[in-house]
């Protein structure tokens, strides 16, 4: 009956490992089939030891949505919203992109490689917490896909905290257990040496092929926020105290607007067209710009916005009345498109009447047909022309209901609220300080700060509900029910002891060479904590066995069980990842399993030279 028990077991994992690959179901509906059939299994056919006590209870399989690692995960990703909707991390990621020269493949390097360094010291968690928002404000700076460095910086991390004892619990755990065997104390850095050399290569793997393999996936805000370079035409009102009064122009152009194409400066009655040599912007001008969604996003952005909605409704002779709905909460940027029919074709903004109507503001109007050279307050809208509005989430909400814009629900989005991002940036690196000095688990850092984000008004429930995934809250769950049966049944030890007595009589190199492909693969679908303290006796066993120092042997449990790249919940930075990268499950066995394996031969080739077998 155990036989029974550890095979279907085997089986159950199997078919779970091939749905989770191919996808041909979600991944949400694969993760809940796995804890069904376990749930089903070990009730019905009882797993019981030589007291007649269940060994695999319910009560153990679904403990894995209680898994602080779990609570982690989902409270990281709540403060990783928060910082992005408060922008907190722009103004870092830009002064980082200047220092790199606005290289992008530089500056991204650059931020791998201090988390590398990072890793080899301190937990590699709060490592990539600290660095996942920052490179992610690099990708979207630079109009790059977040998929191509979100795997790269989980990777680099866990290759970084295998350099020393102290890199990853781990390192500690298999010392620990190793020392408990009557192997000498590993010291700081008695094995860093080798794990350098692995994980140079492994970096540059991670550096430069990893990203050409992975998918451009664009997010969201990517999407809508012209990425694809689509140009709106907007127009900036010069008042007594705006950041571009006394802005000059350098040859024919205004340093001051990055981003944006100036078509004209209207100045009272004269209209001022380029080259704009020797013109300084003064009060009452009115700058005519065209600027994708993003530059006029940024542009809004902040207690020195160079956009103000309500100086633009003011000037269209749009102010708020008792007819304009109030706003309630975050400003709201959305696309809504003229339909045919629509009354205001033929008319400007001003004459729409659409503020007093619907109480959103026009910032910028698109045409496809043509580039308009024309203050947009005296453009006539044409049927197809998409306009870019502004106001409270209701406002927008609203124009669901109007006949003469159909609104494009997927362009909706919040203005970040960037008066508040040093409240979100002073939350973020309080939970990194205390959960790195060891002050609090980082469990508790992490939900207490993103606790935190909500009074401090960086974000509001329905941001904070929005930032939960539930293919994450189902995946950890689901392969931590994997993981009990696989140890309880003797499935993991069943496949290591076979693996080691097909080895028997083989030199040391080649023993150690297929123990460490084993703990790689096995590492990715146990955790790399319960893999290390299963194969570190075995190791210590086999090495004893073959008359041969154990060390070496130790060492390659270490190197190999943190070999977790195949899997998104092979490691924890693997799942903080996922959703800001929004990769599949597949992503990660095309990109991890070639650097599990290129991991694998470097060390099968370097360690007969290293420990001079």
């Amino acid at each position: 009956m155990e036989d029974f028990h550890m095979w279907t077991t085997f089986a159950v994992i199997a078919a779970a490992v091939v749905a989770y690959v191919t996808e041909k179901v979600p991944l949400e509906l694969t993760a809940v089939s796995v804890l069904v059939a376990f749930l089903l299994l070990f009730e019905i056919f009882p797993f019981v030891g030589a007291d007649g006590e269940r060994i695999v209870t319910t009560d153990q399989l679904l403990a894995g949505f209680a898994n602080p690692a779990l609570f982690t995960v989902l409270a990281l990703l709540v403060i990783g919203q928060g910082l992005f909707q408060t922008g907190a991390l722009d103004g870092f990621a830009q002064r980082v992109g200047q220092w790199a020269g606005g290289r992008t493949t530089m500056t991204t390097a650059a931020v791998l490689t201090a988390t590398g360094v990072l890793s080899a010291f301190m937990n590699n968690t709060p490592v990539v917490v600290l660095m996942l928002p920052v490179l992610g404000a690099v990708a979207l700076r630079a109009r790059m896909s977040p998929s191509k460095v979100m795997i790269p910086l989980s990777f680099v991390s866990i290759l970084g905290g295998m350099t020393t004892l102290i890199g990853s619990s781990t390192n500690l755990l298999v010392a620990g257990v190793a020392r408990d065997l009557g192997v000498r104390n590993l010291g700081f850095f008695d094995f860093t040496g080798i794990a350098v050399i692995l994980a140079v290569v492994g970096g540059l793997y991670v550096l430069f092929v990893a990203p050409r393999i992975l998918p451009a996936r664009a997010t969201m805000v990517q999407e809508v926020g012209g990425g694809q370079g689509k140009q709106f035409i907007a127009q900036i009102p010069i008042t007594y105290g705006h950041p571009l009064v006394g802005a000059r122009a350098v040859a024919g152009m205004f340093p001051a607007l990055k981003g944006m194409t100036v078509v004209m400066v209207q100045r009272g009655e004269h209209p001022i067209h380029a080259p704009f040599e020797d013109t300084t912007l003064q009060p009452g001008d009115v700058v005519v710009v065209a600027a994708t969604r993003t530059v006029l996003t940024d542009a809004l952005k902040g207690t020195r916005a160079l956009i103000s909605a309500e100086a633009i409704g003011a000037l269209d002779g749009n102010g708020e009345d008792e007819n304009t709905p109030p706003a309630d909460g975050p400003i709201m940027l959305a696309e809504a498109v003229v339909a045919p029919g629509s009354r205001l074709i033929g008319r400007t903004i001003e004459q729409s009447a659409l503020r007093a109507m619907t109480g959103c503001i026009v910032l910028g109007i698109q045409r496809h047909s043509r580039m308009i050279r024309m203050r947009m307050s005296d453009i006539r809208l044409e049927a197809g022309d998409v306009l870019l509005v502004s106001g409270s989430r209701s406002q927008v909400e609203g124009l669901r209901l109007s006949r003469d814009v159909i609104l494009l629900e997927w362009s909706a989005s919040e203005v970040p609220l960037t008066e508040r991002a040093g409240r979100a940036l002073a939350i973020f690196l309080s939970v990194v300080a205390i959960s790195a000095s060891g002050t609090l688990p980082i469990t508790i850092a992490a939900i207490a700060g993103a606790l935190a984000m909500v009074p401090a008004g960086c974000l509001n429930i329905r941001q904070a509900a929005r930032a939960f995934d539930r293919r994450i809250y189902l995946l950890i769950g689901s392969s931590l029910a994997m993981a009990i049966p696989l140890e309880a049944t003797g499935g993991a030890r069943f496949i290591a002891e076979g693996v080691v007595s097909l080895l028997e009589g083989q030199q040391p190199t080649v023993v150690l060479s297929a123990m460490f492909l084993l703990i790689a693969f096995m590492t990715n679908f146990l955790s790399n904590n319960a893999t290390a303290v299963l194969f570190t006796p075995i190791a210590v066993s086999t090495a004893n066995q073959l008359g041969v120092d154990p060390f070496p042997f130790v060492v390659m449990v270490i190197m190999a069980a943190n070999c977790s790249f195949a899997t998104p919940i092979g490691y924890q930075t693997n799942l903080l990842v996922m959703t800001p990268g929004h990769y599949r499950f597949a992503d990660f066995v095309k990109v991890g399993a070639p650097l599990a394996l290129l991991i694998w031969l470097t060390h099968t080739i370097v360690a007969p030279w290293y420990y001079a077998f």
